[in-house]
């Protein structure tokens, strides 16, 4: 009996062998990266994205650098096209001008449908550092919700946390850290067909 179990087996392992070996490998396609046409500048792309012929509003072509990333080059995170949010000392509800700046920032995405947003949450240095890193998540997750709340694709945003790691501004007064307690949004590529 065992003997022909194991002819069996056998038998079905070596049809399953020249089943996967026959089999050919999944196709893939490349854009030929070699061809002299030229390439289509922003505006013709958005032309083409609309269908329509007309200028459409195109998505960034490339990221934009994160705070940490902005920090280890020794430059200032320079400003997109979205508004930082600001919060109230060991707090992460949104304050009415918060909201504000989230209605408007929800309207420029809606108004470019293919970018990818990363909301950073900050913290100012006061509390431990995993306090901090957690309070900075808590404030990030408030102003992606509330942008689903308006309309945005929650697939479109991602969240991080720097907590007090990536401050604006050095000094030890209140005036100082509150530049420090906000939500910076960084622009990343766009993804078509979103």
């Amino acid at each position: 009996m065992a003997d022909r179990l194991s002819a069996v087996l056998s038998g079905l392992m070596g049809f399953a062998f020249l089943a996967l070996i026959s089999c050919s490998p999944p196709v893939t396609t490349k854009p030929d990266v070699s061809s002299t046409a030229p390439q289509a500048s922003i505006k013709e792309k958005a032309v083409k994205a609309d269908g329509k012929g007309k200028p459409g509003k195109a998505a960034p072509e490339s990221k934009a650098p994160t705070s940490l990333e902005a920090l280890r080059r020794g430059e200032a995170p320079t400003g997109g096209p979205l508004k930082e949010i600001y919060f109230d000392f060991d707090k992460y509800d949104l304050r009415p001008d918060a909201r504000t700046s989230l209605k408007a920032n929800a309207g420029w995405l809606k108004g470019n449908p293919s970018a990818q947003v990363d909301v950073e949450g900050h913290a100012d240095e006061r509390g431990t550092n995993e306090y901090n890193l957690a309070l900075g998540a808590k404030r990030a997750q408030a102003a992606k919700d509330y942008l689903v709340t308006l309309g945005v694709s929650a697939g479109r945003l991602s969240t991080k946390s720097y907590g007090e790691e990536v401050p604006v501004c050095r000094e030890k007064t209140e005036e100082c850290w509150k530049t420090n307690r906000r939500d910076r949004f960084v622009v990343k590529a766009g993804k078509p067909g979103l």
